[in-house]
């Protein structure tokens, strides 16, 4: 029994290096062959193709066959020979020997592996060592999930992963306005929380900003958070210089979010134009600016226009200019064409005086449309007059400042839905 096994042995071991050799042999004979069918496809004889003519073209593809043929019968008869050395193989599997199977066969018979086998284990790969290699593989598999997103034509999908963002919103600042002016949100994008916003911030608070306001203030002025704190402290300064106490400065900033943007130089030539153009005391032109601080935003040319037109078309006198400006100020910002168009039904179709209107100035700021409406219903009605002088005075100031269902009852002495009525024969 034990010579029996010994014989087994040494039978296997003979195999298998018949086997190992064969197969080199076997493949360093393939190798050959190809090469020299590859050289004699290619060889040009005499050293041009073009002197040979078709002799040369017929030779090379005769032997091309030749070899080819060749070649067919030699993989025939290995492929022979293998499936015979693998059936004995199997005949000696039975004497639970390991058997020597071809590297060629393991991988054509190995499974295909599967896309999540393939996916590279990230939790791994984060405990190995930063100078340790790996493979092309595993570098394609990574994927590193970025703090913000590369682009976007929206705000809102950074503001989950943007401190300054997020606490822009909690504060009431409405991104989507900001979001449709350019450069403005990867300006914002940019901005640190604790660096940049929290310290101006707590400036607009210092100087009287109400929390409720700070929403709007940045809805309207981002561009506030990236000035200077020494320069906003500087133009806050200068407006106390110039006697506008602190509700006031913070009424005005407010109201006017771009008030702080502009330097001391350009706040003081606007008090300055406002003071001379009207010929006001300073009390008088703080108090116009501290009740529209735009005033001091804006341009002057549309103010010179303005003034022009009140004087020389409208024919208003400097000091009724005066008045009419300190008590509705808004009408040095109003268009021309809607301050020609009131003051000639006024004056011309409801033939109110130039001293009527300076008297109720705030009917210049009111609609057209409004006017001409209540006008014409007190008309109908036999009401319209405007005659302090006269029975059944009207003044200018009820007929546009009341709500529709007041100025029926206490001044058409009428009903809102005859009101309603008439406005439908407009």
């Amino acid at each position: 029994m034990a010579s029996s096994c010994i014989q087994l042995c040494q039978r296997c071991t003979s195999l298998l290096r018949s086997k190992t050799v064969g197969v080199t042999l076997q493949y360093s004979t393939q190798v050959q062959l190809c090469t020299a069918v590859f050289r004699a496809s290619t060889k040009i004889p005499n050293g041009s193709l073009f002197t040979s003519g078709n002799r040369t073209t017929a030779h090379t593809r005769q032997r091309w066959k030749q070899e080819m043929c060749h070649y067919s019968d030699y993989n025939a008869k290995r492929l022979t020979a293998e499936a015979k050395e693998d059936k004995d193989a199997e005949e000696l599997s039975g004497s639970d020997v390991m058997v020597y199977k071809n590297p060629l066969s393991q991988i054509r018979d190995a499974v295909p592996v599967t896309e999540s086998q393939m996916t590279l284990d990230l939790d791994a790969v984060a405990n190995r060592s930063a100078l340790e290699e790996i493979s092309d593989e595993e570098a394609v598999a990574l994927s590193v999930s970025s703090a913000l997103p590369p682009a976007s034509t929206s705000l809102r999908d950074y503001v989950d992963k943007s401190e300054t963002l997020s606490k822009l919103v909690q504060l009431g600042v409405n991104l989507w306005k900001l979001e449709q002016r350019p450069n403005v949100g990867s300006m914002l994008l940019r901005l640190d929380f604790q660096a940049d916003v929290a310290p101006r911030l707590l400036f607009l608070k210092e100087i009287g900003v109400e929390d409720s306001c700070l929403g709007y203030i940045l809805s309207h002025n981002p561009f506030i958070l990236t000035e200077d704190l020494d320069k906003l402290q500087a133009r806050v300064n200068y407006l106390r210089s110039r006697k506008f106490s602190s509700e006031s400065v913070a009424s005005m900033v407010s109201r006017a979010p771009y008030l702080l943007n502009f330097s001391v130089k350009r706040l003081d030539n606007r008090l300055s134009f406002y003071q001379q153009q009207l010929g006001l005391s300073a009390p008088k032109t703080r108090d116009i600016v501290a009740r529209l601080p735009r005033l001091l935003c804006g341009s002057l040319e549309p103010v010179k226009e303005t003034l022009k037109v009140c004087k020389i078309e409208l024919g208003f006198k400097e000091n009724e200019i005066q008045h009419i400006v300190a008590t509705v100020p808004k009408v040095l910002t109003a268009q021309k064409k809607k301050l020609t168009q009131i003051f000639d039904y006024l004056h011309n179709t409801m033939k109110v005086p130039h001293h009527l209107i300076v008297k109720f100035p705030q009917v210049l700021n009111s609609k057209f449309l409004r006017i001409r409406e209540r006008h014409l219903f007190l008309q109908y009605l036999g009401k319209a007059q405007y005659d302090p002088s006269q029975p059944s005075y009207i003044s200018l100031d009820r007929l546009v400042s009341l709500p529709d269902d007041v100025f029926c009852t206490e001044v058409a002495s009428a009903t809102l839905d005859d009101f309603n009525l008439f406005q439908k024969t407009l």
